[in-house]
């Protein structure tokens, strides 16, 4: 099987390549990635040149894009910008991104009728009241609340529109928040983690009770694979863990790795717009047979640190530059 992944070199994405080159010896993949400064080439690096190619374009490269989807018997699409800080300050990089990239994507796939997988957010529903029993389900209608999971929506109803008009063999998966090694520094749960490892103070947007539905990348990619093998040609699957957890209770199970107090944190401003809850209903893919391994999340985190713990070569420098674009936006209150 000859796999394309999109993406290739950022958090999901190369755990995906790395598992998948791991456990399908018939598999070659191609990694096309813009290399921003999500991706990191250290993502791949150990991999067999005989079975994998890593290459340095942007998904807009129409004329490549179609060349590369052609000599494919599946793509899987993860390339996406997804900090929603960073859409605030600039939307249109999401739009080339996460639209443009996707139309282009989905134009080749149809042409050549290779099969797609999109990989999307739960962040393209909305939020959830803290008290709302409900959860996120595959009719849930979409409602986003930032430059980013607008654009992710807008990529998910691209791929719809190409498997009713153009035939795209397609599924679209939407998952909750992501946590794991190699995820880079600017994001909630690795920020903690590489703090704390300075010697540093966690730092909490608001109150710190906004609720995230939490899910390791292992098991993320894992789904993504039921589905691709499993899953049925034009429907959307969610993936979920049943990992809710405040964000204030993420940064105390933190805290206590680290032999500190559970409230030895500080808040800063919030971000405007702050999702409250994201929760997932992932019965659809549960269904097919898949069921994720990573239940204990205070095993899973505590995994993830020794990670950080061992590799702080891969994230020092990332961490630095992130920290100086929080310092011009963040006030620490109360």
């Amino acid at each position: 099987m000859r796999i394309l992944v999109t993406g290739g070199a950022g958090f999901i994405g190369s755990n995906f390549v790395r598992r998948t080159l791991d456990s399908r010896p018939d598999a070659s993949v191609t990694v096309l990635d813009a290399m921003t400064y999500a991706a990191n080439p250290a993502n791949l690096t150990g991999l067999d040149p005989a079975r994998f190619a890593l290459l340095k374009e942007d998904i807009r490269a129409a004329d490549l894009v179609d060349e590369l989807v052609a000599e494919s018997d599946l793509v899987v699409h993860f390339a996406a910008e997804s900090h929603n800080d960073n859409s605030l300050r600039d939307p249109f990089a999401f739009v080339r991104t996460n639209v443009e990239g996707t139309v282009t994507l989905v134009e080749a796939a149809a042409r050549h009728g290779v099969r797609f997988h999109h990989i999307s957010t739960d962040e393209v529903f909305g939020d959830l009241d803290l008290d709302d029993p409900a959860r996120f389900t595959p009719e849930t209608p979409y409602s986003p609340s930032s430059p980013y999971s607008a654009s992710k929506a807008a990529s998910d109803h691209f791929v719809r529109a190409y498997v009713r008009s153009a035939g795209l063999e397609a599924t679209i998966s939407n998952c909750s928040n992501n946590y794991g090694p190699r995820q880079h520094p600017e994001k909630f749960i690795p920020r903690q983690i590489t703090t704390l490892l300075e010697g540093g103070t966690p730092r909490l947007y608001g109150a710190g009770d906004n609720v995230r539905d939490w899910i390791h990348v292992d098991d993320h990619n894992d789904a993504v694979w039921t589905i691709i093998e499993r899953g049925e040609i034009g429907r959307t699957y969610l993936i979920g863990a049943d990992g809710e957890r405040s964000n204030r209770a993420v940064v105390g199970d933190l805290l206590e790795i680290f032999g500190r107090g559970r409230d030895d944190f500080v808040h800063v401003t919030d971000r405007p717009g702050h999702d409250r809850r994201y929760a997932i209903d992932a019965s659809s893919t549960l269904a097919l047979g898949w069921e994720p391994r990573y239940t204990d999340f205070r095993s899973g985190l505590e995994q993830t640190v020794g990670w950080y713990r061992a590799n702080p070569g891969w994230w020092r420098e990332t961490r630095a530059s992130a920290e100086e674009k929080y310092a011009i936006t963040e006030e620490v209150i109360g």
